[in-house]
């Protein structure tokens, strides 16, 4: 049985899902998120969601898809710091999708 998520119990969000406010975020907000989304969130997914969140907390802006790599693959090892292992975890534009996983507003530098 498949349970539909109701998208009005979310936090106020943009027109492409990220919220508008990051103190409106929690682990369950951001695993609806990415259930919205088709991703079910597991331990390698909250990993990076929480190296984002710490980016973002010392530098003002989440990384792009090169820094997160660099990012990554420092502080969770070389399996899943490359390009293709967050591909193949959050899609084709990981960076944009962690940051809406981990409640921050689109980065500047994602399409």
């Amino acid at each position: 049985m498949s349970t539909k998520l109701d998208e009005s119990a979310l936090p106020p969000r943009d027109g492409e899902g990220f919220l508008l406010d990051r103190a409106n975020w929690n682990r369950s907000v951001g695993a609806q998120l990415a259930a919205l989304d088709g991703l079910t969130l597991e331990a390698d997914h909250w990993a990076v969601i929480e190296l984002v969140q710490a980016f973002y907390d010392r530098y003002g802006i989440a990384p792009n898809n090169r820094a997160l790599v660099r990012a990554v693959k420092a502080e969770l090892g070389a399996e899943l710091g490359t390009s293709l292992a967050l591909m193949k975890c959050f899609g084709g534009a990981p960076a944009k999708a962690v940051a809406k996983y981990a409640g921050l507003a689109k980065p500047p530098h994602c399409l």
